[in-house]
């Protein structure tokens, strides 16, 4: 009978699936040496340079709230085990468990591609979300520092940009984010999902603790950068329970909006997060899976438009229902302030004429 090894330590998925588009699979078997019960050795993370073409992607979706997005690294050193990315590994021929969290592609040229971008003739400036289906301060990025110079070309051009992370490593490039806020060209949404260190430790093993996220808002409002909670994913009967005090924490902080998202199983997440619910809570294994299920229409997952983030049934519209009481009680806005795009202006190229006024 196939095994599977234990779950290396530091790491969020407890296994490794198959992709689904690779036709050749290997099964670790146990060979009675107790190989597959020894302790499991740290996996590290490995990042492979991609020849990216092009640097923006554009999606259409009405539920989501931007039109263009640059993602500097395809999987996330984070390991989150819930996160909704994880199937865009299958493309890759990589699992969508272990290797999204240790097999990280970067994309060095965006941000020369990104000013090449910028420089068409007839280019319209639309707001840039930075990271939003991979976190654009993920470990590998304090090496990498793609992140930070897209952030300088968007400063040279003046460009709108939005930040999504759970990472206190945004504070690293305040400088050019208060030089862009300075504008109204910048503002960052800071996802929080559970304010205990031990369920965000086994939920998001490499993300910054929860207070350390929390300083990350108060020293980017204290910036005068408009700052967003994110209090996503909501797992019913996990870390639902705590909606009020990670919002009411967030505003205390000096984040000015919020917004939730219900938790998505697309794809082979559902496998994960039973998989890893088995793990780290099987007494409420169950009970957490059948609530998603009331959520979702007796599904784990719903992908139509709109029903997807919020869920429905009388469960997620109490969700909803005590989301918009402390939204009201707490003061927070409706959404940030628009983003300025009249701003846009690319500076002289080298070898440019310089103009004479």
């Amino acid at each position: 009978m196939a095994e599977r090894p234990k779950q290396p330590p530091g790491r969020g998925a407890t296994f490794r699936p198959h992709p689904r588009f690779l036709s050749a699979e290997s099964v670790p078997i146990d060979d009675g040496w107790g190989s597959l019960e020894a302790p499991t050795r740290r996996e590290k993370t490995r990042v492979t340079p991609e020849a990216t073409r092009q640097p923006l992607s554009r999606n259409d979706s009405p539920d989501v709230p931007f039109s263009v997005s640059l993602n500097p690294y395809k999987g996330c050193e984070h390991g989150c085990v819930y996160c909704f990315a994880r199937p865009t590994h299958a493309y890759l021929d990589l699992s969508p468990g272990l290797d999204f969290e240790t097999r990280i592609t970067s994309k060095p040229d965006a941000p020369r591609l990104l000013e090449r971008e910028f420089r068409k003739k007839g280019y319209k400036p639309r707001v840039i979300a930075l990271g939003a289906n991979t976190d654009a301060y993920q470990p590998v990025e304090r090496s990498e520092r793609i992140t930070r110079q897209v952030l300088e070309r968007m400063a040279a051009f003046r460009h709108p940009v939005s930040i999504i992370t759970k990472s206190s490593l945004v504070l690293r490039d305040l400088d050019l984010l208060t030089d862009l806020a300075r504008d109204g060209l910048a503002n960052v949404f800071v996802s929080i999902t559970s304010l205990d260190r031990d369920l965000a430790r086994r939920m998001e093993p490499r993300a910054a603790a929860p207070e350390r996220r929390l300083e990350a808002i108060a020293h980017l409002s204290e910036a005068g950068i408009p700052v967003g909670l994110l209090a996503s994913p909501m797992i019913p009967a996990l870390n639902d329970g705590e909606l009020e005090a990670i919002m009411q924490s967030a505003r205390e902080a000096g984040a000015r909006s919020a917004n939730y998202i219900l938790v998505r199983l697309p794809y082979e997440i559902k496998d994960l997060i039973e998989d890893w619910l088995e793990e780290h809570y099987p007494l409420k294994k169950q009970r957490v899976l059948n609530l998603i299920r009331d959520m979702r229409g007796g599904k784990l997952y719903d992908s139509r438009w709109g029903e997807r983030m919020r869920g429905t049934g009388p469960i997620a519209d109490l969700l909803q229902q005590r989301f918009d009481v402390a939204r009201a009680r707490l003061g927070f806005l409706p959404s940030l302030p628009d983003l300025r795009t009249d701003k846009f202006a690319p500076p002289p190229a080298p070898g440019d004429q310089l103009r004479l006024l």
